[in-house]
């Protein structure tokens, strides 16, 4: 038994060491994934996009607007002349939150009368919605007690405050943002997994071998493949939309878009799935290789850690993730009610990226299975 034993444990340990996909997906995770993981997921939010609407333009409401700018928690990116094109940099996802400071703020200021400032904040990320509110307020007390000390002293503090609203999820519910967010990385593993397990497992059993010497051409056999998994995500959204109403997640918008977009981004994750494949021998080869691909695009899309809290570098390559715009296009439809006319630079960027690897997909498959 134990000679027997030994054998095995000898044959399973070359048969290891030969399967070169395999090592360099292990030291992929333990070290180059590890690495990204660590430095992007982190729940501090820097850098946030603000839009900061001066109404009252006077040397107090611009110290203000600077003491807002200095820090690295804001990163003023629009400096709009009315509160409706800062409500509609919102609405577009161009800025996380928008300061108003209203007219007559030094007057008030001068005469002792509460001062009050308006933060609006995109709460449809309830992480970074409240630890912007919680920056926000502590810029204003920071800003009001250095100008009470410059006034004469404590004694001397302004009157001043912010008036917070959380737009889009007033109650910072944190279940919304997650059950979204599940709901889109449900469609990305379908998307990869189903048809990179499925073109494998017939690869395994011999299928593909008897069907490529039938009269079924390789573009039949790709449509084959991968239709049914987009038609099957498409289908597997309705039972999510039931979840997302027991969680009272509300569908503000278009239902039609939203499935028009889930279409696109699904694309792109069945493009990951066939690539998977093609490089794939064995189904453990390919479900290792599906979370090989799966994990940076989930730590890069803003579902578990904010965008704006990874490093510069990270942020950029995050643009390469569909996940992303994906996220933007969920939260978008479900709770701001966004339609085309806000989100259609998200589908440019889904169109552009399904696009590529649907065709590099194509490619692979022909030249392995045609």
């Amino acid at each position: 038994m134990a000679v027997r034993l030994a054998g095995l444990l000898a044959k399973e340990m070359i048969q290891f060491f030969r399967d070169r996909v395999m090592l360099v997906l292990i030291l992929w995770l333990y070290t180059v994934e590890v690495v990204i993981c660590t430095v992007a997921l982190s729940f501090a939010v820097h850098d946030l996009p603000l839009a900061l609407v001066d109404l009252d333009h006077s040397p107090a409401s611009r110290a203000l607007a600077t003491a807002f700018a200095a820090g690295d928690a804001f990163r003023v990116t629009a400096r709009p002349a009315r509160e409706t094109d800062a409500t509609a940099a919102l609405q577009a996802g161009a800025a996380r939150a928008a300061l108003i400071i209203p007219e007559h703020f030094t007057r008030r200021l001068a005469r002792g009368e509460p001062a009050e400032v308006q933060l609006l904040v995109d709460g449809s990320n309830s992480t970074v919605a409240a630890q912007a509110r919680a920056y926000a307020l502590e810029i204003v007390e920071d800003h009001a007690r250095d100008q009470a000390y410059r006034l004469g002293g404590p004694a001397a503090r302004p009157p001043l405050g912010v008036a917070l609203r959380s737009w889009y999820n007033p109650a910072a519910d944190l279940e919304r943002f997650t059950v979204l967010s599940m709901i889109a990385l449900a469609a990305l593993m379908v998307g990869v997994i189903h048809p990179a397990a499925s073109i494998v497992r017939e690869r395994e059993i011999g299928t593909l071998e008897q069907l490529r010497v039938t009269p079924i051409g390789t573009a039949e056999l790709f449509i084959a493949k991968t239709l049914p998994t987009l038609l099957m995500g498409l289908l597997a959204v309705f039972p999510s939309l039931l979840i997302a109403r027991l969680f009272d997640v509300p569908l503000a918008g278009s239902l039609g878009l939203f499935l028009a977009y889930t279409a696109v981004f699904l694309g792109s994750a069945i493009g990951l799935g066939v690539l998977v494949a093609a490089i794939a021998r064995t189904l453990q080869q390919a479900l290792l290789l599906a979370f090989f691909g799966l994990f940076p695009l989930m730590f890069l899309s803003g579902t578990l850690a904010p965008v704006e809290s990874m490093p510069a570098f990270l942020q950029r390559a995050s643009v390469l993730s569909p996940l992303r715009h994906y996220m933007d296009v969920i939260l978008g439809i479900f709770l701001k009610g966004a339609g085309l006319a806000e989100l259609w630079p998200q589908g440019l960027a889904l169109l552009a990226i399904g696009t590529a690897l649907y065709a590099a997909a194509w490619a692979v498959f022909r030249r392995e299975f045609g």
